[in-house]
């Protein structure tokens, strides 16, 4: 065997590869007018040995532009290449499609970092990490490549924001989360790391705040994804279809809400309203505490309730007492953003948002 040289080897190939559109994907035939495919209308059929295959999909996480590519872009993206690649020998019809992730504060920060335009610096970074992987010739679909920042892509987003919006299923709110000074956005507890500092500005500290953002009520199809997961058993491993059945967290229970009497209630609650009017209660500027629990039978039992230190009502259960320094100063360590572990300094563990 001779030489390997790569220059001459790979560039040959994927010459040939481009020229015999290798990795360009078509509907098959019966989903759809043939003569409406690209390939078709490129005047180039789709070949018989592509047609009526096993489908096959491929899409390894979209990379962030605000930079250029690391080792780390190359193996996640080497890893989804050979998944692709296997596939497609073993007989698939496998669409494996390539995009940017262009959309958002990184993108912008880095432009105000390296004084460009947003568009410039996000262009010209999709332009560098296009070639490169063009000269490692993964199996891309290039036809099928989207920016996020374009209006043709974000269009769509805001059409599917509107009509959750119309429909009850996004909301606001205020919720507690990891705030990042530097980044200005909202961090995950995984990117909260050595002990309370940003992932991508190892010398910021992440600060706890209680901002009002946008949700989204994934928790009205619960139902429905719990009752889907059922048609996965068999094709996904057992661990992951329990985890996202722990996700979604179903429980059977009850609520009940316990009176605090040396406290009057700042905020309301519509459905409590609701209940206790239907109910004719008299005492609706008690403030109450709500639970849930699904051994209603042993609720005589109860002696004590424990809050989250982020429970609004802790403040004013503390205000006054004796110890009101020393509860706000542990309260305020309880508070601190989780590390990547998800624990707070103090070792105990916070649940964010």
């Amino acid at each position: 065997m001779g030489d390997y040289k790569p220059q001459e080897i790979e560039a040959k190939w994927q010459k040939r590869w481009a020229e015999h559109r290798v990795f360009e994907t078509e509907a098959e035939l019966g989903e759809g007018p043939e003569s409406e495919t690209p390939r078709a209308q490129a005047g180039v059929p789709v070949p018989h040995e592509k047609r009526r295959k096993p489908k096959y999909y491929v899409l390894e996480m979209l990379p962030y532009p605000s930079g250029t590519m690391h080792m780390g872009h190359m193996r996640n993206y080497t890893i989804g290449d050979v998944v692709a690649r296997v596939k497609r020998m073993r007989g698939f019809n496998v669409l494996h499609p390539m995009g940017w992730d262009a959309f958002g504060l990184p993108a912008e920060n880095a432009a105000i970092k390296n004084r460009t335009h947003p568009r410039t610096w996000t262009n010209k970074n999709i332009a560098e990490f296009q070639r490169t992987l063009r000269r490692f010739g993964f199996s891309y679909d290039w036809r099928r490549e989207i920016s996020t920042c374009e209006p043709e892509y974000y269009r769509w987003n805001q059409w599917f924001f509107l009509r959750m919006l119309e429909r009850g299923i996004a909301y606001k709110k205020k919720s507690r989360v990891n705030w990042c000074p530097k980044c200005c956005t909202v961090l995950a507890n995984e990117q909260v790391v050595n002990g309370g500092f940003c992932w991508r500005h190892e010398d910021t500290r992440v600060e706890a705040r209680e901002i009002e953002q946008w949700f989204l009520k994934t928790t009205a199809y619960a139902e429905q994804l719990l009752e889907d997961l059922k048609q996965l058993e068999g094709s996904w491993p057992d661990r992951v279809i329990a985890m996202q059945r722990n996700w979604i967290g179903k429980s059977i229970g009850a609520k009940v809400w316990f009176e605090v009497d040396s406290l009057q209630s700042t905020v309301d609650s519509p459905q409590l309203k609701r209940e206790e009017k239907n109910a004719g209660r008299q005492d609706a500027g008690a403030t109450k505490i709500e639970i849930f629990t699904t051994r209603i039978d042993t609720i005589y039992g109860a002696s004590a309730l424990v809050l989250a230190p982020t429970h609004p009502l802790v403040a004013r259960l503390i205000a006054g007492t004796p110890g009101q320094e020393k509860s706000e100063k542990k309260l305020a360590e309880m508070n601190a953003p989780a590390d990547d572990d998800g624990k707070a300094p103090d070792g105990g563990r916070v649940e964010t948002a």
